[in-house]
């Protein structure tokens, strides 16, 4: 026994010069210290032996296991100091100069919105939210639109089922928050909206913001007010706008926002065909018919509503020709906000 313990400390000793990675370190200690290993088999062969070589042996068997543990213990750490180690420290060239922390920022058009939504809110409206899926009532009926407006074509909306679709404006928001309130009241609603359409200015999803106001006696001259007071904050103090009369649905009378063109300062170019005019949004008074289908009394109550989408926007702000550069997610594009 003693002398195959000399034999196998000579073998052990050759073997850990030729080692150079830990892979190989890890079988060699594999071969003698692993289970089927060359000393767990001489400790089951000193069973055998006599106790006087029991005690002989048994001291030198524990003595080149220590003598293992520390020697493959001392060679893992000569390994990982070499240059080119790949778990040493010298993997690292500390005389580099540091990249720097990248820190995100926020989509502009969640910067956009964000702006818009602290315009309003410092108007005195508040914010609310309602589900992306709607009922055909809440999305169409309630604001007024019948069964055989254009509106409910298949090529604008969603349908997810005969009854429900995607909500192609946030109008719907309005038609719950009446429900649930009593007048007066003030709010917006922000978020995503659907519709059948895709071009460089047109998207199948997008974001609007929707705002209401009901209260006694409210008349066009507040919605003109408050317009006035938004296009400023957005565009800028000079910035004029006008109102074109329009139609829709859910208001009468109903109006269509223009700012003077943004690009031209109203001169007259490409973006808005030489008129030096860019629509921006809808509005109007809310028909007494939305009031009807929430139960609000028309004789008492007046209000006002507007409607804009927040991409159009982003791009008359930031001078930005294709909508679909948003949704790219494209970094060149995105770290320029």
């Amino acid at each position: 026994m003693i002398e195959q313990i000399q034999e196998f400390k000579q073998a052990y000793s050759k073997s850990l010069i030729s080692v150079s990675n830990p892979d190989q370190l890890n079988q060699l200690r594999t071969e003698f210290l692993g289970k089927k290993g060359h000393l767990p088999k001489m400790m089951k062969q000193l069973r055998e032996l006599s106790p006087e070589e029991k005690r002989l042996a048994g001291k030198q068997v524990n003595e080149f296991k220590t003598e293992i543990e520390n020697s493959l213990k001392e060679k893992l750490q000569e390994i990982e100091s070499r240059p080119g180690s790949s778990t040493g420290e010298s993997d690292f060239d500390i005389t580099l100069p540091g990249r720097g922390d990248r820190s995100g920022t926020l989509h502009p058009i969640t910067q956009v919105m964000d702006e818009i939504i602290s315009v309003f809110f410092s108007l005195g409206f508040s914010v609310e939210e309602g589900p992306e899926i709607e009922t055909d009532f809440y999305n169409f009926e309630a604001l007024n639109i019948p069964k055989d407006h254009p509106a409910r074509d298949m090529q604008d909306t969603f349908y997810v089922e005969d009854e429900t679709v995607l909500r192609t404006h946030t109008s719907p928001v309005q038609i719950h928050v009446m429900e649930d309130w009593e007048p007066p009241l003030r709010i917006i609603a922000p978020g995503k909206v659907y519709r059948c359409d895709s071009d460089i200015s047109h998207t199948p999803m997008f974001h609007q913001i929707e705002g209401l106001m009901v209260d006694e006696d409210i008349s066009f001259g507040h919605l003109k007010g408050i317009m006035d007071i938004f296009v400023h904050e957005i565009f800028g103090k000079k910035t004029e706008l006008r109102f074109r009369p329009s139609f829709f649905p859910f208001t009468c009378p109903s109006a269509e926002v223009d700012i003077q063109c943004v690009i031209c300062s109203g001169k007259g170019c490409r973006v808005c065909s030489s008129t030096g005019w860019l629509e921006i949004l809808g509005a109007g008074l809310v028909d007494p018919a939305v009031f009807q289908a929430v139960n609000y009394d028309p004789g008492k109550w007046t209000g006002l509503a507007f409607g804009l989408g927040i991409e159009r926007i982003a791009m008359l702000k930031f001078g930005i020709n294709d909508i679909r550069l948003f949704f790219d997610n494209d970094l060149r594009f995105l770290k320029q906000f």
